[in-house]
């Protein structure tokens, strides 16, 4: 016969028992997994940046993989490089030398010490605030840079979008484009993945001579012929 203090599931003492005890298990596994997966995860996040790096640059294949997306990085250097600060542009297009190893331009951009705010008439992409320095990809060839892959990113409807552009070495000609996140409504928004609209953009003049952006997107299809055409 059990004794009187044996352990009973079937009270309810002994099943908020049980129910405390299986999550306890569950939160060490999962606590476990997450910290045992986290060498992996960093490393898939860095190779899914790196292949849309190479998309905007018109680089990438199917097909490739780790080896070779970084065979083809080997003539990629990334920069930091400093954005205006405060109303400061003195440090704008320098190497950010200042900045922690760790910097990441996306917590930046949410941290006030990291980030500036961005004056309402001039927020054109509604993010509010934007990091201080950001990352630069030059692919080089023959030693020389070729392009810049710029990031790139902004509100749609119902989401931010995070892209890259490619621009040609002199800085105002678009190569490629690509986006790589966000939560935009399929055919509409997220249209912006259609490979036959991303196909419009090498060969649009973005900034003009005077360094002002000068791209817009419009409804239809701009002619051939016609002065805006570029």
């Amino acid at each position: 016969m059990p004794s009187e203090r044996s352990f009973n599931p079937n009270t309810t003492v002994g099943t908020v028992i049980v129910a405390v005890v299986l999550c306890l298990a569950c939160s060490l596994v999962v606590s476990a997994t997450a910290v045992g997966l986290r060498p992996r995860i960093a490393a898939n996040k860095q190779l899914k940046l790196q292949r849309n790096v190479l998309i905007a640059a018109g680089r990438w294949q199917d097909g490739y993989g780790a080896e070779d997306v970084e065979r083809e990085f080997a003539s990629i250097e990334k920069v930091l490089v400093n954005l205006p600060r405060r109303g400061e542009d003195f440090k704008a297009g320098t190497p950010a030398n200042d900045l922690p190893a760790d910097y990441d331009p996306r917590k930046a951009s949410k941290d006030p010490a990291l980030s500036v705010e961005i004056p309402a008439e001039l927020d054109l992409a509604k993010i509010k605030r934007r990091e201080v320095a950001t990352p630069v990809y030059l692919v080089k060839e023959g030693g020389k840079v070729s392009l810049y892959v710029l990031p790139v990113y902004g509100k749609g409807l119902w989401s931010t979008l995070y892209g890259f552009v490619a621009l040609e070495a002199d800085l105002r000609t678009v190569r490629g484009i690509t986006f790589y996140e966000h939560g935009e409504t399929p055919g509409l928004g997220g249209e912006i993945e259609n490979e036959r609209w991303k196909a419009l953009w090498p060969g649009k003049v973005a900034i003009s001579e005077a360094g002002e952006p000068q791209i817009d997107v419009i409804k239809g299809r701009v002619e051939a012929g016609t002065p805006d055409a570029e």
